[in-house]
């Protein structure tokens, strides 16, 4: 790919321009995280030798550029309230995130191509377009609520928040509960992982799943005008046949694009859902780290969303290629 290290190269400029973004903005939110990390009895010297410790006295420039010269020797700083290296919580909560994530982008994927294939196959089942739509038009805060009355208090089938019951022990390298079950051979920690992980992936993946749906089922119409389509039926083949393996392939691209741009509603997404299912990733790290002002920490995981915003939509391009040789470099 011709164009590979020239997408890097704008991609590590994206993910700088970011992170000054962020760090000038959180300097213009009136608060103190030295303070809110002594707490408001501490006295004046302690939190003036807080200060010094973290570099906070310093002008804006200089504190910029420190932490520029930190982040190109793979050092993200200390987090001024948890005390442990930016780089150590990334690495405790992010399995948790991405592991949400990828749940979500199943699902969507699966529910949303299902429903614009039947959409497609049965144009009297029209009423499933209103659905999607109704879904779509719901606050992401609301849905996660409906689904935890619906499906915890009032039916009792899932639980309410957490990765795992207490009763459950997590092992394995990878830090993702179920693929760690699958690994060492524990039908109980994936069970009970998949079990905590459906309510937020499907919270999460409602907004993508409805954009995949709406895009794809447009996309197959007007694909299953063109001529190969029809030289399909005259070999005899049938709808379902014809849509699955030669309208499905042709519209996807569409659809794949529309699923990388919604990866980034996703990410900010995960600060909600993380927040109603008591999920502990990155989403509720970031949260606490306002709460805080605890900069360090915010561009951390700034830098984090952004690279995997990067990278989902690295994979869109490749996978749009890949379908579509006419898009090669």
């Amino acid at each position: 790919m011709p164009g590979f290290p020239r997408r890097l190269a704008g991609m590590g400029l994206v993910l700088l321009s970011m992170t000054f973004i962020i760090f000038v903005l959180q300097q213009l939110v009136p608060s103190d995280p030295v303070r809110a990390a002594v707490g408001p009895t501490a006295p004046a010297s302690v939190v003036a030798a807080k200060r010094a410790e973290f570099g906070l006295d310093d002008p804006l420039p200089v504190r910029y550029l420190r932490f520029v010269m930190n982040l190109s020797r793979g050092d993200l700083g200390r987090s001024i309230r948890t005390g442990r290296p930016v780089l150590r919580d990334l690495a405790l909560f992010l399995p948790a995130t991405l592991e949400l994530v990828a749940a979500a982008v199943l699902i969507a994927v699966l529910i949303g191509c299902s429903v614009a294939i039947v959409e497609t196959l049965a144009k009297t089942l029209r009423l499933l377009g209103l659905v999607t739509m109704l879904i779509a038009s719901v606050p992401i805060f609301l849905s996660g609520f409906v689904l935890l009355i619906v499906f915890w208090l009032d039916l009792g089938w899932l639980p309410s928040g957490g990765r795992l019951a207490p009763d459950v022990l997590e092992h394995g390298p990878s830090g993702f509960f179920v693929i760690d079950g699958v690994l060492t051979g524990d039908p109980a920690l994936v069970d009970d992982a998949l079990r905590h992980l459906l309510l937020p992936a499907t919270t999460l993946s409602l907004p993508m799943m409805v954009a995949i749906s709406r895009t794809l089922r447009s996309s197959l119409v007007s694909v299953m005008r063109q001529n190969y389509i029809r030289t399909a039926y005259s070999k005899g083949l049938g709808r379902l046949s014809v849509v699955t393996r030669h309208g499905l392939r042709n519209a996807a691209g569409a659809p794949i694009g529309m699923a990388g741009l919604h990866v980034g509603l996703m990410l900010s997404n995960v600060l909600v859902v993380e927040r109603i299912f008591s999920w502990p990733g990155l989403g509720s790290y970031l949260a606490d780290g306002f709460a805080a002002s605890d900069t360090p920490a915010i561009l951390g995981t700034a830098l984090a969303f952004g690279c995997i915003y990067l990278i989902a939509n690295l994979c869109v391009d490749i996978l749009q290629k890949g379908l579509d040789p006419r898009l090669k470099d």
